[in-house]
Formats: C-alpha cells, structure tokens, sequence
C-alpha cells in the first residue's frame, strides 16, 4: 500500500510539474535582419531594409517544417510568447501558438516578420523601414519620397529573412486582416514554396466600398495641418489626425454588440453635451481618449503607406483577380468573421468561390463571435481544432 502511495504521489507530482511547464510563459527574442539594395514591385530602389523577426520553436534538419505567420495592419512580428516572463502580455495569437496548441511549436518553426512601414515604428519591440527611418542619400527621414509598397513587397522581404536561413518551402503560412493578404500573395506568387494557406478574416481583393472605407484612414491623416504633406519630422507630428485614424480603424474593427458592452453607456441628456458642441459624449470620449494615448507610438506616414499598400492590392499582382489566383497550388482554408464589418465575409467567399471554379484545394469555415472583425484575433481559439486538422492534412 505505501508503496502504491508513493507510485500515485510521484505521478501526481509528475503530472502537477508538467502542467506548471506548460503554463510557463515561451519567451522569444526580435531579432534583426537588413537586406541590401531591395527594389519594390513597383521598380523603385530602396538602398537598405531592415525589418525584425520572431520565431517559436525548432527548424529541422531538413528545413521543411516552417510555418510563417503574418501579421494584422496594426501588429508585427510578436504572434506568441513573451519577451520576459514578466511581460503584461503575449503575443496576439498565443492562444494558438505554442506547444502542443494549434500551431505546435514541438513539431513547427514558427516565423513572424515585421511589415515594410509597419505603423508603430516608435515601439522599442517593432523594427521597421519605412517613410520615418533616415534616406541614406540625404541624412534626413525619407517622408514621401519613400516609395509606394505593396503587399507583394512585404511578402518579398518576408522571403529573403527565409531564405537567410536555408529555407525555400513552407510547410503553410497563415495571417489575419492584412496577414491574410499577405499568405493568399505566397500563395499566388511563390506556388512552389506554400503547401497550404490559411486565410482569417481576409480577402483576395479589396472592393471598391472597402478601399473608400480605407481612404478615411488616410483623410484624417491628410486633414491635420501639422501633416504637412509628410514632411513633420523634427517638427509637431500630426497626433490629431493619427488619433483620429486609429479611432476609425477600432471602430471599424469592432462589431457594434461588443463596442456598446465595452464603452460607457449614455444618459439621455448628458449634462457636458448640453452645454457645447466641442464637449465629446462619454462613447466618443472613450473611444478617442484611448486613441490620443496611443498615437505617439505610431508613425502618421507610415500609415498612410500601409493604407495604399491595402488599397492596391490583388492577390497575384496580375491584370485580373483570376489570373492572379490561377497558380495557386496550396490547400487553402478560408476562416471570416460572421460579424465582420471591415473585411466583410463576402470578400472571403468570393475567394473561395473562385478558387473552387478553377478546381483548387479550398476550405471555408466561418468564426462567430461577438468582436466583429477583431474576432480573427480574441475568438481565434474557437478554430484552433479546425486549423491543427488543416496544418496536419496531406
């Protein structure tokens, strides 16, 4: 009998200890990567790029298990994990990446990339080239003379950090929101590296309603005096107008059942609206205060240039949608949002539907929630089942 004791108390404190290891926090590194004379899609030359990087996990022998991981309009490379195990938060996806999660970083490495003009270039975890970062030929910010860039752009330099480390295949690449621009782009321009293609809360295309959408992004950037065509370094940065633009892109990104729960509800006459126009009614105050805090962290240019980036984009950078979907080879799997209002789950069918009449692999599912768009990040996890199936399918 004690010996049976000490068998089950050794088991339970075996078990115990591994449940405490997977509730340790993976703590990653950004690390840097600077590519030399890169010319854009559109044929303009940038003399150097530098753009950081993560990884989760372990690269095999063989150099195959890679999964990259593309990020939001307003992320960057932190998907998963924590820089210190003290860090207030994990990356965006750590539901779904790490061990033994969806994304298993015991079989998988994991690459994530920072965006070409990533938006928030003054966050010490982001690095980044773009319209803020120093023109070699003037010594001063490049401001507008920095060239146009296009998802295929952020797809090419996601590709030379790869092949840095001996990679030419992916295993899949998966993204939200403009990440998943960004994996139908792999898969559409580079068919020979992607095997399969995850899609969350995405488009092959952008329509017209949703380019004009995107423009009042980049208006209320434009209608800030202190924009000055771009050229603000050194000088007041256009806080009001990127305040203004970040407001949008929440409100845009949140369903109305999730924004009324979260924002301040509203007295029938609420006494500072009554006494002036210029007074701002507690959902507005909620919602732009929390804008204004973090405006600094971004960069006004930079966003404007993602914005274009998103507007111009077509999967395959070809003269129609359909030929540039037409050498796509990989499984893909398609996951909206139902509730989405940015990236609406129409442009994801039409997608999908289009892929299904040239013969090709695809899969669509759909993710309900109450977030609206924002639930390809916070109800991720509903389809982590789902995405572990796909990655595993041969």
């Amino acid at each position: 009998m004690t010996r049976l004791w000490k068998n089950l108390s050794g088991l339970v404190l075996a078990f115990a200890s591994s449940i405490a290891l997977a509730q340790q926090p993976m703590i990653v590194e950004k690390q840097s990567f600077t590519l030399e004379n890169y010319t854009t899609h559109g044929g303009e030359a940038i003399e150097e790029v530098t753009v950081g990087w993560e990884a989760y996990g372990e690269l095999n022998e063989a150099k195959d298990n890679v999964i990259l991981v593309t990020h939001f309009f307003s992320g960057n490379s932190h998907a998963a994990g924590k820089y210190t195990e003290n860090d207030p938060q994990a990356g965006y996806w750590d539901a779904i990446i790490g061990p033994g999660k969806a994304i298993d970083t015991n079989k998988y490495y994991v690459v994530s990339v920072d965006s070409l003009v990533n938006a928030y270039p003054n966050l010490p975890s982001v690095i980044t080239t773009g319209p803020a970062s120093i023109n070699p030929a003037t010594g001063e910010p490049y401001g507008l003379d920095f060239p146009v860039v296009t998802i295929r752009d952020f797809v090419n330099v996601q590709k030379a950090v790869l092949e840095s480390l001996g990679v030419s295949k992916l295993h899949a690449v998966i993204g939200a929101s403009m990440g998943s621009l960004q994996a139908i782009e792999w898969a559409a321009t580079y068919p020979d590296w992607v095997e399969r293609m995850v899609s969350v809360i995405g488009a092959a295309s952008l329509d017209a309603w949703t380019i004009a959408g995107l423009e009042a992004w980049a208006q209320a950037i434009k209608l800030d005096p202190n924009w000055n065509k771009g050229n603000y370094y050194g000088a007041q940065a256009p806080l009001d107008g990127v305040t203004m633009a970040q407001a949008l892109i929440t409100h845009g990104a949140m369903h109305p059942s999730i924004f009324n729960q979260l924002a301040p509800s509203q007295e029938t006459l609420p006494a500072e609206g009554l006494k002036s126009v210029d007074n701002q009614l507690p959902a507005a105050e909620w919602l732009y205060s929390s804008s204004r805090e973090r405006a600094p962290l971004a960069d006004a240019n930079h966003i404007l240039y993602l914005v274009r980036a998103n507007q111009l984009f077509v999967a395959g950078h070809q003269e129609t949608l359909k030929e540039g979907l037409n050498n796509i080879s990989a499984k893909s799997l398609f996951l909206p949002a139902s509730n989405d209002l940015l990236l609406m789950p129409y442009l994801a069918d039409n997608a999908a539907a289009h892929l299904e009449s040239m013969g090709k692999d695809v899969q669509l599912e759909t993710i309900d929630g109450p977030w609206g768009h924002l639930d390809g990040i916070y109800s991720i996890q509903q389809k982590a089942e789902r995405i572990s199936q796909f990655l595993s399918q041969h």
